[in-house]
């Protein structure tokens, strides 16, 4: 167990520290001077020259990383341009907003997801098993900015009943968390129809349907238990992802959170401020996915991480 979570922990490190690299070095080849975004269109040559002097703008690129390494060792990952404070600080602000939408979107997920599924499966190849399945590939199908924008034209513009932006109060996070939702809850609905499907056709269902236990323990306790990890380890998957993949409908819904954030560090060349919105994003990723894997011996007992480590 132990040898098992450090080797998890390691690979992650691993993960984290190519993915931050990675980052460094696409936003210094991408096109667009950081210095005059920061000095603004009127800046003369000689401003320019001291914007990039003060933030080692001037240095080889071979030198800006070894001194990034440096800062990144000590937990430093420079000041932002926009903001004038530390990147890591103005990350830390937002990042509560982002979690607190991505939690209530796959809570809400799952809600939904999970009785939709199990339904579903009961009432395969019936006419409204049918049309779940067609509202569920729709769900899969449509951008979440078109439906995000849709919620908002319907409840905060024809029925104006919430706010169309912001969070100054908990009904603001209504709208953007039925945004995400939508398309976790069709993924996972469908993911669950495919495991009960097969949970309920095994030969051992049939074994414990003939001892006479109730539907609804053989049902939910059984067949939905059996598939308990495949579809904890998708919405594990699922949360990780939008941590990092909310940047549209926050910007839709002018959430304050990191995904809109990340739209104002690219517009204004903000590296420190790319970097450490990229490293604090994958750093939870990585945590979420260890910590579903941890979780799945509750989930199933069979399961031994022990030996899925040695093997």
């Amino acid at each position: 167990m132990v040898s098992y979570v450090l080797k998890r922990v390691g690979q992650g490190l691993l993960t984290v520290f190519l993915t931050i690299s990675t980052v460094f070095l696409l936003v210094r080849l991408a096109p667009g001077d950081p210095a005059r975004a920061f000095a603004g269109p009127l800046a003369s040559t000689e401003q320019l020259e001291e914007v990039r002097q003060r933030f080692g703008l001037d240095e080889p690129l071979l030198t800006q990383y070894v001194t990034f390494l440096g800062q990144l060792l000590h937990g430093n990952l420079g000041e932002s341009y926009s903001f004038a404070a530390p990147a890591l600080s103005v990350v830390a602000d937002r990042m509560p907003y982002t979690l607190t939408l991505a939690v209530a979107a796959i809570l809400l997920a799952a809600v939904v997801s999970v009785p939709l599924g199990v339904w579903m499966a009961r009432r395969r190849d019936r006419a409204g098993e049918l049309g779940a399945n067609i509202a569920t590939i729709a769900g899969q199908s449509m951008p979440d900015f078109w439906i995000g924008v849709l919620l908002l034209t319907v409840f905060a513009v024809a029925i104006p009943v919430l706010p169309a932006s912001g969070f100054a109060t908990w009904s603001g996070l209504l709208l953007p968390a039925v945004t995400v939702a939508i398309l976790q809850v069709a993924l996972l609905s469908r993911l669950v129809r495919r495991e009960m499907v097969n949970n309920l056709a095994a030969p051992w269902f049939t074994v414990a349907r003939s001892r006479g236990l109730s539907e609804r323990v053989l049902v939910w306790r059984y067949a939905m238990g059996n598939s308990a990890v495949p579809v904890f380890t998708a919405m594990g998957t699922r949360f990780a992802a939008m941590l990092n993949g909310v940047v549209v409908v926050e910007v839709v819904f002018s959430w304050p959170g990191v995904g809109s954030l990340v739209v104002r560090a690219l517009e204004t060349r903000d590296y420190p401020l790319i970097q450490a919105t990229v490293l604090v994003t994958a750093a939870l990723a990585v945590a979420v996915q260890l910590l579903v894997d941890l979780l799945y011996p509750l989930l199933d007992p069979r399961v031994r991480l022990g030996k899925a480590a040695s093997a």
